[in-house]
This record gives structure tokens, C-alpha cells and sequence, in this order.
């Protein structure tokens, strides 16, 4: 029986670019509540399998590369500032003693140098392999979803915040993009594309190209009639101001109540009643921006699904932080005593979820091949 297939992407069923957010935040806030180093190698393997069947050849799509070697970077760096800075973790095996400066008394609890024990130096691993699955995470949001259709969804409150929003999105795949460009002009033309002056050679025409598709961004919206508002009566103005900013605050007080000890009482009704005055004020809000939609992406079954598959992953990890001293000792391993990580088995499999994506999501043009 031959196995069902996702439809080939089209105009009408293409995925919508914030299920692609959703789910690439719901495999970061998983990986926010785990330091142990097998759960996060298994996230960012299912965000860069995914990656792998779903991509385009776009510009956007190229940046997931450059975002994991930001990710090792941070965890060089982070380890880095252990060895020379120590770390307040204590520990009794001592891997290596470096040359320790002399600081004044009133820096009591700094140290330059001084013993390197294998405790703070693992520690200091955990938590930057947790900084770098964020951002490999982020890094995937950014290769799969396209940036301008992002923008069409966007309520019309928030559509001139959200062009601010799109242009820092987009800046960084764009020169990824111009980079390798360059690079493959100078190895054409028999010139090092490698080392110190070859970087330099090539940072002025990157941020000329910068430059330009700024200019060139900014005359098509002029173009367009951007920045055009419509009449809106004073009472109306004002009601929306009260509810989104209101509404904003209790997201907030609710977001911490739920975080909080003792605030999961009041914490669920303030967040609900906030998102729903937040909504109301962005819909009234969205009468000022006389705009026109054309086409807009359908928030589809398919993309509930991508969605649900990374906000699962999250409420997974999240359950298992509570589900007691064992199974939070399982996602966070202690380095005093030093001990191996284990793997455990029922958040491991929840992580798997996150692996929808690349079976249920349309494949785009110039995807590779969906996994058999």
C-alpha cells in the first residue's frame, strides 16, 4: 500500500508562514526546559531534518547553515569564559590550573584564571548546547518560512511594526545570500575567497547591497501607497489604544502568574481576558491602515497540524519539569557529582513529534525529496 504523500505546494496550499514560527518556537521553548545534552542533540536533529525536506532554494532559506555555526560559536565562546573566568560551580576534579591575575579586595568572588575542574567546564557545555539549540531553532523558523507572506498575515494594526519586523528578519538570510555570492565571484576571478583580507574585500559590497535593497524596498512601498490611514473618529481611536495596551498588560500579568508558584489560579482567566482585549483592539486598530489584501495564505488543516506538532513538543517538556524530582533530575543531569546524561525515554519520544512537518507540510518548489 502505497504510503500518503503531502501535495506538491501551490499558491492556494502553501503552508502558512506562521504555523512554520509556531512550531519552530514550540522546539525552542522545549529546548529552554532541558540542559541535557542527548534531549537537545534530538531537537536539533528533528529541526534540521525538517529543514532538510521542506526548504526551498530561496535566499531566506539559505541562513539555517550560518545559524548553526552561530550556535557552535556561542558554545566556544561559552566555554571559553569558564576556562578563563571560572565558573560558580563548585568542583574536586581538576583538569588543568591556569595562570590566576591578582585581583583587589573589593573584587572578592571574581577570579582570572586559577584551576579548571571538570564540573564547571560541563556545566558550562550544558548551558551553551541549551543557547545554541535556540538558536538553531530560530535559525529553522528562518529557512522555512517566508518572510513576505508573513507580512500579508499580519493584523493591520500591526502592519507598519511588523515591516520593521520583516526587514530585521530577513536582513540576516539576505547576507548570508550576498556573502556567498561574493565569495564564488572572487573564486571565479582565481581571487582568495578565504582569510582576513578577503573578508574585508568582501564587507564593503555586502553592506552596499544592504543599502541598496533598502533604497529599493523603500521606493516600492512609496510606490504602493504605503503609510496612507484612514478616518477614524476619536472615541474609536482611544477604546483601541486602552484595549491593546490593557489587553498587552494582562498577557503579561497572566504569563507570569502561570509561571509562578502560586499564580496558576488568577494566571489562565487574566491571560484570557488580555488576548481577547488585545484582539479586539488590534481589529479596531486595523481600521486606520487603508491596505489591501491580496490572496491572503489560508491558516489550513495542514498548518493547525505543523503548529500543534511543535506547541505538543513544548507542553511535553513543560509537563515532564513537573512531573516530579526524578523525571526533572532526567531532563536537567547534575555535574556535582559528575555523572553521564541518560536519556529519557517519554520526553525523547514527545521530541519525535516535532518530525510532522516533514511528512504533513506541502512540498514546496525546489524541496528535496519527502522522506520515505
Amino acid at each position: 500500500m502505497r504510503p500518503l504523500r503531502a501535495p506538491e505546494a501551490t499558491r492556494s496550499n502553501a503552508l502558512h508562514a506562521g504555523a512554520w514560527w509556531l512550531w519552530a518556537l514550540g522546539l525552542a521553548t522545549a529546548a529552554s526546559r532541558t540542559t541535557n545534552p542527548l534531549l537537545l542533540g534530538l531537537i536539533v536533529g528533528v529541526a534540521g531534518y525538517v529543514v532538510a525536506a521542506r526548504r526551498t532554494d530561496a535566499p531566506w532559506a539559505r541562513a539555517y547553515g550560518a545559524f548553526v555555526k552561530l550556535a557552535l560559536f556561542v558554545v566556544a565562546v561559552r566555554t571559553l569564559f569558564t576556562l578563563v573566568l571560572g565558573s560558580a560551580v563548585p568542583g574536586t576534579t581538576t583538569l588543568l590550573t591556569l595562570p590566576e591575575l591578582p585581583l583587589p579586595d573589593w573584587a572578592q568572588g571574581v577570579r582570572i584564571g586559577g584551576p579548571v575542574t571538570a564540573e564547571e567546564l560541563v556545566f558550562s557545555l550544558y548551558e551553551g548546547a541549551k543557547l545554541a539549540t535556540l538558536l538553531i531553532c530560530v535559525g529553522a523558523a528562518n529557512a522555512l518560512a517566508n518572510p513576505a507572506r508573513l507580512l500579508k498575515s499580519l493584523p493591520g494594526a500591526l502592519y507598519e511594526a511588523g515591516v520593521a519586523v520583516v526587514v530585521a528578519m530577513t536582513f540576516a538570510p539576505n547576507l548570508v545570500a550576498d556573502v556567498a555570492r561574493l565569495r564564488t565571484a572572487r573564486r571565479l576571478r582565481g581571487r582568495p575567497a578565504g582569510g582576513v583580507r578577503a573578508v574585508l574585500q568582501i564587507g564593503l559590497p555586502v553592506l552596499e547591497g544592504a543599502l541598496e535593497r533598502s533604497i529599493a524596498v523603500a521606493a516600492s512601498m512609496d510606490a504602493r501607497g504605503y503609510g496612507r490611514t484612514a478616518r477614524v473618529p476619536d472615541g474609536v481611536r482611544r477604546t483601541t489604544n486602552v484595549l491593546t495596551l490593557g489587553g498587552l498588560l494582562g498577557v503579561c500579568a497572566g504569563t507570569y502568574g502561570l509561571l509562578a508558584a502560586r499564580g496558576a489560579g488568577y494566571g489562565l482567566p487574566l491571560l484570557a481576558a488580555g488576548l481577547l482585549a488585545a484582539l479586539v483592539g488590534l481589529r479596531l486598530g486595523g481600521r486606520r491602515a487603508a491596505r489591501s489584501r491580496y490572496r491572503p495564505d489560508r491558516w489550513g488543516a495542514r498548518a493547525w497540524l505543523v503548529a500543534g506538532s511543535g506547541v505538543a513538543v513544548a507542553a511535553a517538556l513543560i509537563a515532564a519539569n513537573g512531573a516530579g524530582a526524578a523525571a526533572y533530575e532526567a531532563l536537567h543531569p547534575g555535574v556535582v557529582p559528575l555523572v553521564a546524561p541518560e536519556l529519557p525515554l517519554w520526553p525523547a519520544a514527545a521530541v519525535l513529534m516535532g518530525l510532522a512537518p516533514a511528512w504533513l507540510a506541502p512540498i514546496p518548489d525546489g524541496a528535496a525529496k519527502e522522506p520515505a
